[in-house]
């Protein structure tokens, strides 16, 4: 939405691509099964950041999953 707002209009490939980042937010979202207010906050953060917000969600995931396994 950022990128929308700074452009001014909303090209067709970069609408899709946030789609495409929502849908994948889900699915990572989905899988590590947090409550409904992380859902809400990482939705949020993955619509106002695009992508940026999708690497922040994986990066995270990946550590979550480092961290549950153990040492």
């Amino acid at each position: 939405m950022l990128i929308f707002l700074l452009l001014g209009f909303m090209p067709l490939v970069l609408l899709l691509t946030l789609a495409l980042a929502l849908y994948l937010t889900v699915i990572e979202l989905r899988e590590l099964r947090p409550n409904y207010g992380w859902w809400i906050w990482w939705l949020l953060l993955v619509l106002m950041t695009h992508f940026v917000g999708y690497l922040l969600l994986r990066v995270y995931t990946l550590y979550r999953r480092r961290q549950l396994a153990g040492p």
